[in-house]
């Protein structure tokens, strides 16, 4: 099961993944968090600040969509 982290804690680690002369690997090493999430963490960062692929979601537009569906599951199943 993977573990999770609060907002304040993925924006913090990105922030410093940004910010240091370290690697991406190095970073999540010595925050004990994995390579691959970390990476994870900074490009939906840089979606959410518009520098991302085009037609790529933001976090906002990701939690509206997962609400939406919820909304039409459960009215699917009345």
């Amino acid at each position: 099961m993977s573990k999770r982290y609060t907002a304040e804690f993925k924006r913090d680690a990105v922030a410093l993944a940004l910010s240091s002369e370290k690697t991406v690997t190095e970073v999540a090493r010595d925050l004990g968090v994995s390579p691959e999430g970390l990476r994870g963490w900074v490009k939906q960062a840089k979606v959410d600040r518009g520098e991302g692929p085009a037609g790529a979601l933001t976090t906002a537009e990701r939690e509206e969509l997962v609400r939406l569906r919820r909304k039409v599951r459960e009215q699917e199943a009345t």
